[in-house]
């Protein structure tokens, strides 16, 4: 088998099909042959029937052996290269395997050389990137400590009211009304039509407008100032009296994206642009694999903007069962009965995840089961589930075919992200592996020419067997 490597990919496809021929006209003359001997015994024209039905029957028999070889040898490899270099390309992963595309001739080795030249363009790109980032890293710096010293609660708005910006003392205000979510609606915290009637009037003056007992939405107040910083470009939301209610967080940064000033508000999701669309990546951990009667025992989930994770947008928030949690499950998870006592019980976490979540795709890494424990207690928790889901198991089946193994672990090797041990199997740390694992993921769908929610929802449903069989 050795000279088939050295042999050019056309020379062996080739060879492919000068075997089927040859073979397939052996057979014939064989399955005629012993046609003609039987037709001595049984007459003529069942010696010919029997000698069509054996060559019939030869020929399939060839016909599979051969397709079987060219998967294996030929087909499959190319898909394996075809991956491997889109990974590379655009997650920054992976590598051509040489042996598995041994029987392709030089394509391997001219993939090898492409992938190796991206990767030292790649390498080059990134020291001066590294370089801006550290520049930019101290900037950041400079303008948390700035912030964090200013005692009032600030919220940049975009025009269409999403939230850019908002420092340590607002995410502590923004806590009292749901939890501090970059590019969600100015309107999930403060009452729709009190707000706009302040906003108008701010938009209407051009100058900035104070306003007392601005209501939120569960009927708290804040004294609130509203600035305009131009035409088109947002508003500037200052809390006043923050400092007085509530401490800040010093050890949650200040959470911005200035891309999001050209962000636009729309309701539907399907038609968007995948990296245009908010994801909250989750996990669960549980006191066992039977969402009818087991319970959750921790939640964890990282939100994704703009392809971003956003830093310190996380849960990870551990659950009462109100059930005793069997030593086999936390072997597994090590989560026991001790940690959860007093823990919020699912009621309360589940509908502090949903309102993480809210405006968001959901995303989890086999979510079928995930969201078969959270549908079940949704009427508990006063929720609907009505999230678009995406799941990394079928969007792994996408990029890297159905014959590949797409569980946690092997999807993350291949896109290379790196799971801590003492993470793995922790809600928050399998979320945030699969959190990194989308962002790899949007790039290589765009890659693929899937670019909405809907197409990627569309193809994934393709795959849905591998979950049913998962499941």
């Amino acid at each position: 088998m050795k000279i088939l490597t050295t042999l050019s990919l056309r020379l062996r496809i080739f060879l492919f099909f000068a075997f089927l021929a040859v073979s397939g006209v052996v057979l014939v003359a064989v399955a005629l042959t012993i046609g003609y001997a039987r037709a001595g015994s049984a007459g003529v024209a069942s010696g010919f029937v029997f000698a069509g039905v054996l060559s019939a029957f030869g020929l399939l028999a060839l016909t599979a052996g051969i397709w079987f070889l060219f998967d294996e040898n030929v087909a499959r490899p190319i898909n394996r290269l075809a991956t491997s270099l889109r990974s590379r390309a655009h997650a920054g992963a992976g590598g051509v395997d040489r042996h598995a595309a041994r029987y392709l001739g030089d394509l391997a080795p001219a993939a090898e050389a492409v992938s190796e030249q991206l990767l030292k363009t790649t390498m080059d790109q990134a020291s001066v990137v590294a370089s801006e980032t550290a520049r930019l890293s101290a900037d950041k710096a400079r303008l948390t400590a700035l912030l964090s010293d200013i005692p009032v609660a600030m919220i940049l708005v975009n025009a269409s009211h999403q939230i850019v910006l908002y420092d340590t003392q607002a995410a502590g205000v923004l806590s009292q009304v749901s939890p501090p979510r970059l590019n969600s609606s100015i309107f999930d915290y403060f009452q729709k039509g009190a707000f706009l009637a302040a906003y108008k009037k701010m938009a209407s003056s051009g100058l900035e407008q104070s306003f007392d007992a601005l209501p939120t939405v569960n009927e708290l107040q804040f004294d609130t100032r509203l600035k305009p910083l131009g035409p088109g470009e947002g508003y500037l939301v200052t809390i006043d009296d923050a400092h007085a209610n509530i401490a800040p967080d010093e050890s949650r940064p200040v959470v911005f994206d200035f891309d999001l000033m050209e962000g636009q508000a729309t309701d539907n999701l399907m038609d968007m642009h995948l990296n245009d669309l908010t994801y909250v990546v989750f996990d669960t951990e549980t006191t066992g694999l039977l969402p009818h009667k087991d319970e959750v025992v921790q939640i964890g989930a990282v939100r994704v903007v703009k392809g971003k994770i956003v830093p310190g947008e996380i849960i990870n928030q551990l659950v009462d069962p109100e059930i005793r949690i069997p030593a086999s499950s936390t072997k597994v998870h090590g989560v026991n009965d001790a940690m959860v006592g007093g823990q919020p019980t699912i009621k309360v976490a589940g509908k502090y995840l949903h309102d993480f979540a809210r405006g968001a795709v959901l995303v989890a890494h086999n979510a079928p089961f995930d969201m078969a424990f959270l549908r079940r207690h949704a009427n508990d928790c006063g929720v609907e589930w009505s999230h678009p889901i995406l799941d990394t198991v079928l969007l792994s089946a996408i990029l890297f075919g159905t014959t590949e193994e797409h569980t946690l672990d092997a999807v993350c090797q291949r896109l290379g992200v790196t799971i801590p041990t003492n993470l793995r199997h922790t809600a928050l740390g399998d979320a945030q592996a699969t959190a990194e694992v989308l962002c790899k993921m949007l790039a290589m769908l765009h890659s693929r020419g899937i670019e909405t929610l809907a197409g990627a929802i569309e193809e994934a449903k393709k795959h849905k067997r591998l979950l049913d069989d998962l499941n």
